[in-house]
């Protein structure tokens, strides 16, 4: 297998849940290689002058080091000539790693990247369609080495909702309860998310986003009733509070088509991310992403009470809202 070191990945597109996992990814297969690799991570918006030599430079306490560069399409015009001139002759010692949110911005460096012959690009766009989320769910099931018919995956996704963090523990949810050498069915899929099919993890998210906390509370408790994976409310939870915090910090001259680009959701969503985004502040957001980082360790780490788990996450979410 060839080596991470001495190249450069390059991520892109609006699937913030692809991008994530792909990055995940790339560190894994860096430290497999090297598994006393320093590895830095920094976003691109605050390099100063000089600072990205400093970030790919060899490492003086391990034979190996990596960079991680989120946001992309915010690197400042000096850095960016720095960039360039580091990937026509990379470290042989040093993995990088880029990611780049989609859209416009930044194009140009895109471009020259692209040139480049130490970089690979793996675009991770989002699904439009539902017939794409269901094709999506289709092969998600076959990478974890198990099958899934049509008509499943179509219900998968009017179930779950088109959130692909939400989608992908569905899916993994479902194979890990799966028979050896069977092919998830409809009938396997009603039995773990039919339920109440008004209660969707995106919902208890927006209700607990626009401090609506007795609806919350109430569609979780309907969602523990229908067996709904708690694992699916707090993945939904994650996904709504971290597009209001890209939109705060977005600048203010893009455009919606733009800002939908940057944030990784289809335009018609902005109008609501700006009118939930009025009732919270920075500071409450970082605060409610951590609460619900807690939470999701929580379900998935096997809490005595998952539940229980859910609904203090709602009750310290709705706390954190601008008064």
């Amino acid at each position: 297998m060839a080596s991470a070191f001495g190249k450069i990945l390059l991520i892109t597109g609006n699937a913030e849940f692809l991008a994530d996992r792909t990055r995940l990814k790339a560190i894994k297969v860096v430290t497999a290689e090297q598994p006393e690799v320093e590895i830095a991570t920094s976003t691109s918006s605050g390099l100063q002058p000089g600072e990205l030599a400093g970030l790919t430079s060899p490492s003086l306490f391990s034979d190996a080091s990596a960079l991680v560069l989120t946001e992309l399409q915010d690197l400042p015009d000096a850095a960016q000539s720095e960039l360039l001139a580091y990937v026509a002759e990379p470290s042989p010692d040093v993995a990088v790693i880029l990611v780049h949110s989609g859209g416009q911005k930044g194009k140009g460096l895109l471009d020259k990247l692209r040139k480049t012959p130490s970089v690979t690009e793996v675009k991770v766009e989002q699904p439009k369609y539902e017939r794409d989320f269901a094709q999506w769910v289709y092969n998600e099931v076959r990478s974890l080495g198990a099958g899934i018919d049509e008509d499943a995956a179509s219900l998968l996704v009017a179930a779950v909702g088109q959130d692909l963090r939400a989608l992908a523990g569905a899916a993994d949810q479902l194979v890990a309860n799966l028979e050896k050498g069977t092919t998830i069915s409809a009938s396997l899929v009603r039995q773990y998310f039919g339920g109440r099919a008004d209660v969707r993890g995106y919902e208890i998210a927006d209700a607990t986003i626009d401090g609506r906390i007795n609806v919350a509370l109430e569609q979780a408790r309907w969602a523990e009733t229908a067996k709904v994976a708690p694992v699916l409310i707090t993945s939904a939870l994650a996904t709504g509070l971290r597009s209001l915090a890209k939109l705060s910090s977005a600048p203010g001259s893009m455009r919606d088509n733009e800002l939908a680009g940057h944030i990784g959701v289809p335009p018609f969503k902005i109008r609501t991310l700006r009118a939930q985004l009025r009732g919270w502040e920075p500071a409450g957001l970082a605060a409610a992403i951590a609460a619900v980082a807690q939470a999701d360790l929580d379900v998935k780490g096997g809490a005595a009470d998952p539940a229980f788990a859910v609904e203090r996450m709602v009750l310290q979410v709705a706390a954190q809202r601008r008064r």
